[in-house]
């Protein structure tokens, strides 16, 4: 009969408990007072940035939320890590709601005339940033025609007109006080006789508490059934361009929004409030005065640029 071998014992102080021990003192687990001075800088870097109060709390107590309890190394930057883990946290929150569309691509794709509608309230740069896209899609080959469908606005219609005169591109405009419907129609008729391949609807922006506008707005998409609309903000107006945002969200659900004038030291916050409250992307930034200063919105432009 074979005699059984005895098993050696463990001792006491094994490898594994000793690894414990060392555990104890390489890491630590974060507490809520370890991070909340750094907290408190942070809110006021977004705020100052023009992120909204009420998206800076909730995104805030979100990081806070993540962070408590979690063991991290004794020799860990706790600044830096509670930076990082924000900027983990934003460019997630952008990332997920970002213009997935490739534009020109769309445009040649879909059939004839592929319709661009702009709302936004007065004095956001509407109108310049109409004649950049212009610019933008006939340096891309496609034949454009705009539909001057702003008429109340004093000029409106004179301010498009010369900036389609540079461009050579067909303005349809229409009686002032007259139906800004029956314009875009009219503009929409013209690119289907003459092969165009885009019609850009310019709106009216007067404020937006206006009731008149509302329903005017309504009944152009209706008539129109633009394949893309498209929000023009200030990236100057602060909490403001968010409450004009979710204004014309209730009104029109447009598809994403050109943030203007970021050129003028705007950190451009509502970027973040757009995409966490309303779940709506930046498609284009307006960076100058020029037809060429359009450039496509860039994540890691606004991580660098709010924490700059």
């Amino acid at each position: 009969m074979e005699e059984k071998k005895e098993e050696p014992t463990k001792e006491k102080g094994s490898i594994g408990s000793k690894l414990n021990i060392f555990n104890i003192f390489r890491y630590r687990e974060i507490k809520e007072d370890d991070i909340d001075d750094i907290i408190e800088e942070l809110r006021t870097e977004l705020l100052e940035s023009d992120v909204s109060l009420e998206v800076t709390d909730k995104i805030l107590e979100d990081l806070k939320s993540s962070l408590i309890g979690k063991k991290v190394n004794r020799s860990e930057d706790l600044d830096e890590l509670v930076k990082k883990s924000l900027k983990n946290s934003i460019t997630e929150i952008l990332e997920k709601n970002k213009f997935e569309r490739n534009l020109i691509d769309e445009i040649k794709k879909s059939p004839k005339p592929y319709v661009i509608m702009f709302f936004g309230v007065n004095g956001v740069g509407k109108t310049t940033t109409i004649a950049k896209v212009a610019y933008m899609l006939k340096k891309a080959g496609l034949k454009v025609i705009v539909s001057a469908s702003d008429t109340f606005r004093a000029a409106a219609q004179e301010q498009l007109a010369i900036h389609c005169q540079k461009l050579e591109i067909p303005l349809v405009k229409g009686k002032y006080g007259g139906d800004p419907a029956s314009v875009a129609f009219d503009a929409i008729q013209a690119a289907k006789s003459r092969g165009i391949d885009v019609v850009l609807i310019d709106t009216a922006g007067r404020m937006h508490v206006d009731k008149d506008l509302t329903e005017e707005l309504k009944r152009i998409v209706r008539i129109s059934k633009p394949n893309l609309k498209l929000l023009v903000i200030d990236a100057l107006a602060g909490n403001d361009a968010l409450e004009q945002a979710k204004y014309f969200e209730n009104v029109v659900d447009y598809d994403g929004v050109i943030l203007t004038k970021v050129d003028a030291d705007a950190k451009g916050g509502v970027v973040l409030s757009l995409a966490y409250e309303l779940k709506k992307p930046v498609i284009f930034l307006g960076t100058g005065q020029n037809y060429d200063d359009l450039i496509p919105f860039s994540v890691d432009w606004f991580i660098e640029r709010i924490f700059s």
